[in-house]
């Protein structure tokens, strides 16, 4: 039977989070009111620079090659890249198992994250960039922000130790180094982690400038 003290508790709790949230909402309600017809066009205004500035960005970005994941067909074209954007995701890879699953989550995240350049490049046709950065183990993703190398993703030990890993994994993983645009959840839908993360793996088994 319910203790009727522990019930007593949970009902004065329940009622003291509704009452924070009916504040709040009533705050909101009363600043809106408070504003007068210049400031709301003030705001409408405000939102449409907001929203030109973003689709400026956007066609910028797609001019630029944003939105794809392809290769890059030799180091010169790597530097003209990394100069044009602000943010690159270079996938320096060798034809084998591994660097075809990269290549997979790497494609989803192109279309996602269309702020950030993806593209890949074949590290023993490459042996100046290789030698520069110093790529020994493959998959190994330079993450560049202004024209710098700032980060490294070797491996696949940051996301598992396994070719299992979800797109989400890898995603966070970006998102921590800064080099995609994050908001604090995955940008793919809650209900197609498992499935992104089998697609990926199904699919692949098959195959054996733009500052803020």
């Amino acid at each position: 039977m319910e203790n009727p003290q522990v019930k007593e508790i949970l009902e004065k709790q329940v009622l003291t989070v509704a009452k924070a949230v009916e504040d709040k909402l009533d705050d909101e309600i009363s600043a809106l009111d408070r504003l007068d017809i210049d400031d709301l066009e003030a705001l409408r205004e405000r939102r449409l620079q907001q929203m030109k500035k973003m689709a400026e960005k956007r066609s910028r970005w797609i001019s630029l090659g944003h939105g794809d994941y392809y290769e890059i067909p030799n180091e010169k074209e790597f530097f003209s890249i990394v100069k044009a954007s602000d943010r690159v995701v270079c996938h320096f890879y060798r034809d084998n198992w591994p660097c075809k699953v990269m290549d997979k989550h790497l494609s989803i995240l192109a279309k996602q994250h269309i702020e950030t350049r993806f593209v890949k490049i074949h590290a023993e046709k490459s042996p100046y960039l290789a030698e520069k950065l110093r790529i020994v183990v493959l998959p190994t993703l330079a993450l560049v922000k202004n024209a710098k190398v700032d980060d490294y993703v070797v491996g696949f030990d940051e996301l598992g130790g396994t070719d299992g890993f979800s797109t989400e994994e890898l995603e966070e993983r970006l998102a921590k180094a800064q080099v995609i645009i994050f908001e604090g959840e995955s940008s793919f839908n809650p209900r197609s982690k498992v499935q992104t993360k089998r697609s990926v793996r199904q699919s692949s088994n098959a195959d054996s400038s733009d500052s803020e």
